[in-house]
């Protein structure tokens, strides 16, 4: 099985650690991991502001980067989607409009063999309880493109509910957006902002320590609003709670 990381834009810039965390879990569940250097943004901002043609590239680059490797796991939600359900869409339209008949191809050839974390985990490697342990009370947000794009429903849930020492509490009303939405909180900052502090005060409710998704995107919005709040739970991305083990913590 070969296997490749896509770190994605947001971990490679802002969250290098996820990344790290994603090849020490794999590595100690036995699968070698490699990381092409040739790998860019998948092309997501680009895309959901319209610009789909300019999008094209990224995809063509994503199918030549990990054209080799078996399965491609990322620690993101949002930009599997991308690859998963957009790559398809765009290289459909581009067919349809006469153009680049090889797009649908290279599209449909990513989206196959690209995976979010944890479904990787529990679909590809069949495997739930993943030898971690991470001792303190966590709360879980699933993110909108895992939840509705991907359909990740509860195996996130079903790797931390075996982590060792782990107390997961329930966070009221779970299914809601928080509010980042990659674009959509630089065009409609208000908005993002009352959607990130409802989101906030649910989670503040839970009594948590620590509040975990499968997208450092939305942590990032969510953690600035609890740094502002002066709040004392910490955002920590999923695959950095599955790679803590005792005595071992990221």
């Amino acid at each position: 099985m070969r296997v490749a990381l896509f770190v994605t834009c947001i971990n490679d810039l802002l969250q290098p650690r996820t990344g790290q965390a994603v090849v020490a879990l794999l590595e100690r569940l036995g699968v070698e991991v490699a990381f092409p250097e040739g790998q860019s943004c998948c092309g997501q901002p680009q895309f959901n502001t319209g610009y789909r043609q300019a999008t094209e590239p990224l995809v063509r680059r994503f199918d030549r980067v990990f054209h080799d490797f078996d399965h491609v796991v990322t620690p993101s939600g949002s930009c599997a989607a991308m690859v998963r359900d957009n790559y398809p869409r765009i290289g459909a339209k581009a067919v349809a409009e006469g153009r680049c008949p090889e797009l649908a191809d290279a599209a449909a050839a990513a989206a196959a063999k690209t995976y979010e974390l944890t479904e990787f985990l529990v679909d590809v490697l069949k495997v739930e309880d993943v030898g971690a342990h991470y001792p303190h009370t966590v709360t879980y947000h699933p993110t909108c493109h895992g939840l509705r794009m991907l359909g990740l429903g509860d195996r996130p849930r079903r790797l931390l509910e075996r982590v060792g020492g782990l107390e997961l509490r329930e966070l009221p009303g779970a299914e809601e957006c928080c509010g980042f939405g990659g674009t959509f909180a630089v065009k409609n900052e208000a908005v993002s902002a009352a959607m990130g502090a409802d989101k906030v005060r649910n989670v503040r409710a839970t009594g948590a320590e620590a509040l975990c998704t499968v997208d450092n995107s939305c942590l990032l919005h969510l953690g600035g609003t609890l740094s502002r709040q002066g709040a004392a739970v910490r955002p920590v991305h999923i695959a950095e709670i599955l790679a803590s083990t005792e005595g071992n913590e990221w």
